[in-house]
C-alpha cells in the first residue's frame, strides 16, 4: 500500500503519473490496461499519490472513492492551455471544470502545458526541428496573460499555476524558460521537469540555480541518452521518440538526481515529486518500472 517515503523531508511527497501505464496522446499505448490496474500498482509500489490521466473519471464524487480505495491522493492534472494564442477570459472559461475537480480532490497545484503556437494538427508528430516559437517581442504580453490567469485560479480555486517547460512547446530551451520567467509575475510557478530539461538541451540544475524560488512542482523523468540523441540526429518527432523509448524512469537513464535531492533538502521546497515517464507498457512493464523509480528516489534521498 501507499506509504510515506521515510527518506523525504517533511512536507515532501512522492507521487507517480499514469503515463507508465496509459499514454494520454498515443492512445494505443496502454489501451488494454484498466484504471484499476494503474491505481493498484501505483499503490503497490508505494506511491502516495497519482496525477490525472485519460482513463480517470472527471467527476469528484466518482473519482474520490476510487482513489481512496487505493490509499492514493490526487496530485494534480495536466491542463492544455492556449494563452499563447487566446485571451485570459476564454482561458478562465475553459479551465473551470478541470480546476474545480482539482480543488474538490484537494490539489494545490495545476500543471499548465502551453498548447498554443503549435501545429494545429498532430503537433507532436512534427519533426523536433519544426517547433513553432514565440517572437521575442511576445514574451511580455504572454507572461502577463499567464500572470492574470494564475491569479484567477489561485483566488477562485486555491491552485498554484505550475508552468511546464516542454519539448515542442514555446518554452523548451533554457533561454526561452528564462525569458518567460524573467517577465512572469509571482503568480506563475515553475514545474521543473528533469527529462524535458535534458531534451531541451540543458542541465535541469540550471533551472534550480536560476529559478529555484519559483519551483512549485517537480516531475522526475529520466532519459535514455543514446535513443534521444538518435531522435534528434534524425529529426524525428516527439511521439516517435516516446515510442522508441527516449524517456524512462529515474534510475534507468543518464540523469543524476543527486542535485535534485540536494535542492529539495536545502531549499524548503514543499510539495510533490512525481515520477513520470511516457513509455510503451508492452516494452517497459509498468509495475517494475515505477518500483525501480521508487527505490531509486529513496536511495538518492537517503544519501548524504
Amino acid at each position: 500500500m501507499a506509504r510515506k517515503l521515510s527518506t523525504l523531508p517533511a512536507g515532501v511527497r512522492l507521487g507517480v503519473a499514469p503515463l507508465s501505464w496509459v499514454n494520454d496522446v498515443l492512445e494505443d499505448l496502454g489501451a488494454d490496461i484498466p484504471l484499476e490496474t494503474c491505481l493498484a500498482e501505483a499503490a503497490q509500489a508505494g506511491y502516495e499519490g497519482i496525477e490525472l490521466g485519460r482513463k480517470f473519471p472527471r467527476e469528484a464524487r466518482v473519482l474520490s472513492p476510487i482513489l481512496r480505495a487505493h490509499g492514493l491522493d490526487l496530485v494534480s492534472g495536466w491542463y492544455n492551455g492556449f494563452l499563447a494564442e487566446r485571451d485570459v477570459a476564454a482561458e478562465i472559461a475553459e479551465v473551470a471544470a478541470h480546476a474545480a475537480l482539482l480543488k474538490a480532490l484537494g490539489c494545490s497545484v495545476m500543471v499548465y502545458g502551453e498548447c498554443g503556437r503549435m501545429y494545429p494538427e498532430a503537433p507532436l508528430d512534427a519533426p523536433l526541428s519544426r517547433r513553432l516559437k514565440l517572437d521575442p517581442s511576445d514574451y511580455a504580453a504572454y507572461a502577463a496573460r499567464l500572470g492574470e490567469f494564475g491569479r484567477h485560479i489561485q483566488g477562485e480555486y486555491g491552485l498554484t499555476l505550475a508552468y511546464h517547460h516542454h519539448l515542442m512547446m514555446v518554452a523548451e530551451s533554457f533561454d526561452e524558460v528564462s525569458k518567460l520567467f524573467d517577465a512572469a509575475p509571482a503568480s506563475v510557478g515553475l514545474l521543473l521537469d528533469t527529462g524535458h530539461a535534458y531534451g531541451g538541451g540543458f542541465d535541469y540544475v540550471k533551472l534550480i540555480d536560476r529559478f529555484g524560488d519559483r519551483i512549485v512542482h517537480i516531475h522526475l523523468k529520466d532519459v535514455r541518452g543514446d535513443i534521444f540523441a538518435d531522435i534528434r540526429r534524425t529529426d524525428r518527432s516527439f511521439n516517435e521518440g516516446v515510442r522508441s523509448g527516449m524517456f524512462t524512469v529515474p534510475g534507468d537513464g543518464v540523469l543524476d538526481f543527486a542535485p535534485l535531492a540536494r535542492f529539495v533538502r536545502t531549499s524548503g521546497y514543499r510539495g510533490w515529486l512525481v515520477v513520470e515517464a511516457e513509455q510503451d507498457p508492452a516494452k517497459a512493464p509498468p509495475l517494475a518500472m515505477v518500483t525501480k523509480a521508487y527505490e531509486t528516489i529513496a536511495a538518492v534521498f537517503a544519501a548524504k
